[in-house]
């Protein structure tokens, strides 16, 4: 992974990074990818797909309201509400 990828990478994620931490980033994500390719390797022509590695099935309850509307509450310490949500910046352009 280049130096440029990693800067647009940090960038999309938000991350200030100084030049002099790209080098250090560089090696240490290079070295992700790398230790991910190895996957590549495993060979799992007869291994049939799973979407989980627990096979049991979890309990199930009855899903019955246990407390009053803790809305107030929840809200209390909000700096910011409106129509009993919280409100946040805007992040997307």
């Amino acid at each position: 992974m280049d130096a440029q990828t990693v800067a647009k990478v940090a960038r999309l994620a938000r991350i200030h990074l100084d030049d002099k931490d790209l080098p250090i980033l560089q090696e240490r994500l290079t070295g992700i990818l790398k230790w991910v390719s190895m996957l590549d390797e495993v060979e799992t022509t007869n291994v049939e797909p799973m979407f989980s590695v627990h096979l049991e099935t979890s309990p199930v309850r009855e899903d019955v309201v246990t407390s009053a509307s803790m809305v107030n509450d929840i809200l209390a310490n909000a700096p910011e509400k409106e129509l009993d949500m919280f409100v946040v910046p805007k992040m997307v352009g």
